[in-house]
């Protein structure tokens, strides 16, 4: 394995890491105390040198902070999502207190998401079954997507700002696109079962534990492939990592990655690479995957099921807690990997070692 930069946070358990989009120096995690559970939250905003990992600032909240976002239009800033429901817009050049706050979710705000393309809007999603589309320039929200349930993740498209995805405990993919009218179903044009049964036979050799089970399940994370926008992405307590495209909504997942013995609790598509992506799990493990897409198929798979099977390319197993979140460093090589447990850790470490053997 390469070498590993590690920081600690003691007496807060991460939940969330992003690094920065305009430095590879500056990362954040977003924590909270006694595993979320009761106490408050602590965003780090950190700083990469040739000395390691320095604290550049910290925040406190009073709940748990379960998500971090940073800003697409101001380097300063960052959004941490809050177990109160809140969402609170961070400057690291102000001391303590957030530059916005914005509460409308009656439950905790699980995740949040910055528009990559006219970056002037971010995204929320919460346990009270809404996504909220926000400007950072005024504390109410631009609009409300109802979900209905427990909405874990929420994304924007790529190359699109106004498609806009969530995946919730009830076990769908959904795809919203602002341009249509509200209507009746409030933009939303695509809802993907994500544990349908697949009408092809599931490909052979899955990798421990066989087939998934079809049962529904809760979904607790997905992603953009940065480099095909029709590719999500998904992952959740099934321990199935599943690659759908959204053009074809019915034909169930494209590729399906297996051998989390846990529930997947995070993943991220490369920002270097169509067919590489990286996952956390309850099971203290971050696997590196190809979902298949850019491997030719073997004889013995030529005339099987037309769903691939991806392909575990390495896995870092160095933290001794839940790994509950990732990210991928936009800039340098093109390899190197944050990740955060429960075990009060931040690892960072270049995936590049893994990748050689391709």
């Amino acid at each position: 394995m390469a070498a590993m930069l590690e920081f600690r946070t003691p007496g807060f358990n991460p939940y969330a890491v992003k690094y920065s989009p305009y430095y590879d120096s500056r990362i954040a995690v977003a924590s909270a105390a006694n595993y979320g559970i009761v106490g408050n939250g602590r965003l780090f905003c950190l700083a990469l040198g040739p000395q390691g990992v320095r604290i550049e600032k910290t925040f406190d909240t009073n709940d748990a902070q379960y998500d971090v976002a940073w800003s697409e239009i101001n380097e300063n800033q960052l959004l941490a999502a809050c177990g109160d429901g809140s969402i609170k817009l961070y400057d690291v050049n102000v001391n303590d207190f957030p530059v916005m706050n914005f509460h409308e979710h009656k439950r905790e705000t699980f995740s949040v998401a910055w528009s990559p393309v006219t970056k002037d809007t971010f995204a929320s999603s919460s346990w009270d079954g809404t996504v909220k589309i926000w400007s950072p320039q005024r504390k109410d929200s631009i609009r409300t997507l109802p979900v209905g349930n427990c909405t874990y993740s929420t994304s924007y498209c790529p190359s699109n700002p106004n498609i806009i995805s969530a995946v919730s405990s009830d076990s769908f993919l959904r795809i919203f696109d602002l341009r249509t009218p509200v209507s009746a179903q409030y933009h939303l044009t695509t809802k993907i079962p994500v544990h349908q049964l697949p009408p092809v036979p599931l490909p052979q050799g899955l990798g421990p534990g066989g087939p998934p089970p079809a049962m529904p399940a809760e979904i607790l994370t997905h992603d953009w492939n940065k480099y095909n926008d029709t590719v999500i992405a998904t992952g959740g307590v099934d321990r199935a990592i599943r690659i759908f495209d959204i053009r074809n909504p019915n034909a169930g997942p494209a590729s399906l990655l297996m051998g989390h013995e846990y529930a997947v609790r995070r993943l991220a598509w490369s920002p270097h690479a169509s067919d590489i992506l990286v996952s956390t799990s309850y099971d203290m493990t971050v696997r590196l995957w190809t979902d298949g897409s850019t491997m030719a198929p073997t004889p013995e798979q030529q005339g099987q099921s037309p769903i691939r099977a991806g392909v575990q390319l390495g896995l870092m197993n160095r933290h001794t807690e839940f790994v509950m979140g990732v990210d991928w460093c936009l800039f340098g090589v093109g390899g190197w990997v944050a990740t955060v447990g429960w075990d009060e850790k931040l690892l960072l470490w270049d995936a590049n070692m893994m990748l050689q053997g391709r």
